[in-house]
């Protein structure tokens, strides 16, 4: 690489700035259409796009029951309701707050175990072991990135341990486990449909489950638990997905596959570029599975690479690029949860130290991403100024 990075007084890569996420609304014209007819119809909830989302979805996904719900937490909170959870629920540290809230405002409290230090999922191991510590009434698991978790491993885990598995796949609309689609793992599996994510709706997410009668309780649920006569069987949410965001998920969800095909090359393009620097690493993903590559993730080894993760991420800041700390603080360190029992997750917390997620976009040219990686790596190059 030639020239000083931004941070120096160099030439900044991106003048005008590169966001983190930038959404395209494909099918644009087939979109239109379906709004208008929308509108004209007056119905703008429980209507057939909605029904038409949850049929595509579920053949897409190879189960037999999807729900559309307003977003994915609410998604969460009615499947741990519909379980019946109490007490404790175990789940990762390492994952989005929501996983924790979405246990919370069920009625239940999250206990936090080990991610694999490679995959950055959920630790089965660890699991089990909190599993028996706790005698938590759930375990759930976070397809991190679009990671597939050791879902094998997993139903083992709540197999003996005699309690549901659902996922938080809020990042894995898409991602294959062993050929295997994510959302039939588990008892059940929910996905985000927000601007972040590689199908989206606007907000909105998918419950997907191959329990007959779990579908039914969330679907009863999100319509406050009102069986249509206005006696609520049970307190349910207000969580029903607009037709009009059905519309939007409906011709996204189309190009799901091709957009997941062209994120891996993308990504490909960035590990090529950065594999001889020292202290940089990808999330692993197992032989044989897919990942969404919802976020591009740096693992930063400060040591080899030079410089800790704040640093670089203010040096690109100074480049036009755009980042997070996905997830920093981890959940477990989050002042909502400062109140409960501290159970020490060493490698948790010292990952989500060391990770930077970096702007990727399913419309993204494979010359951006090098320039995004071209940045990094001229950054390296100039460490000990940095």
């Amino acid at each position: 690489m030639t020239g000083k990075p931004a941070v120096l007084g160099g030439d900044p890569m991106f003048a005008e700035g590169l966001p983190l996420t930038r959404v395209r609304v494909p099918e644009r014209e087939e979109l239109a259409r379906r709004l208008d007819t929308i509108l004209t119809s007056g119905q703008l909830t429980d209507g057939s796009t909605v029904r038409e989302l949850e049929e595509a979805a579920a053949a897409q996904l190879g189960v037999p029951h999807v729900v559309a719900v307003s977003n994915c937490t609410s998604g969460l909170m009615l499947v741990l309701q519909a379980l019946g959870v109490s007490g404790s629920v175990a789940m990762p540290g390492f994952t989005f707050s929501a996983t924790a809230h979405a246990a919370h405002w069920a009625g239940a409290t999250p206990v936090f175990a080990e991610v694999d230090p490679d995959s950055l999922t959920l630790d089965p191991g660890d699991a089990a072991e909190l599993l028996a510590e706790s005698g938590a009434s759930a375990l759930m698991a976070t397809h991190v990135y679009g990671t597939p978790c050791r879902v094998e491993e997993l139903a083992k885990v709540a197999a003996d341990a005699d309690v549901p598995l659902v996922y938080d796949a809020a990042h894995a609309l898409g991602s294959r486990r062993a050929g295997t689609p994510i959302g039939g793992f588990g008892v059940a599996e929910v996905f985000s449909l927000s601007p972040t994510k590689v199908v989206v709706a606007g907000e909105g997410g998918l419950i997907a489950t191959r329990d007959e009668e779990l579908a039914r309780a969330c679907r009863l649920g999100r319509g406050y638990g009102n069986p249509g006569d206005y006696d609520c069987v049970f307190p349910g949410l207000n969580a029903r997905m607009s037709e009009l965001h059905a519309a939007l998920a409906l011709v996204s969800l189309r190009g799901l596959p091709e957009r997941v095909r062209t994120r891996a090359a993308l990504v490909e393009v960035f590990a090529s570029a950065i594999r001889d620097v020292p202290g940089l690493r990808l999330p692993a993903l197992a032989a044989g599975d897919v990942s969404t590559w919802k976020d591009l993730t740096l693992i930063v080894d400060p040591a080899a690479f030079g410089m800790d993760v704040p640093t670089l991420a203010r040096a690109l800041q100074a480049e036009g690029i755009d980042s997070r700390r996905y997830f920093h603080p981890p959940v477990h360190r989050q002042k909502a949860y400062a109140h409960l029992a501290a159970r020490p997750l060493p490698i948790t917390d010292d990952v989500s130290a060391r990770v930077l997620t970096l702007p990727l976009w399913s419309h993204m040219d494979a010359g951006t991403v090098r320039s995004v990686a071209n940045a990094v790596v001229r950054l390296w190059e100039h460490g000990g100024s940095v």
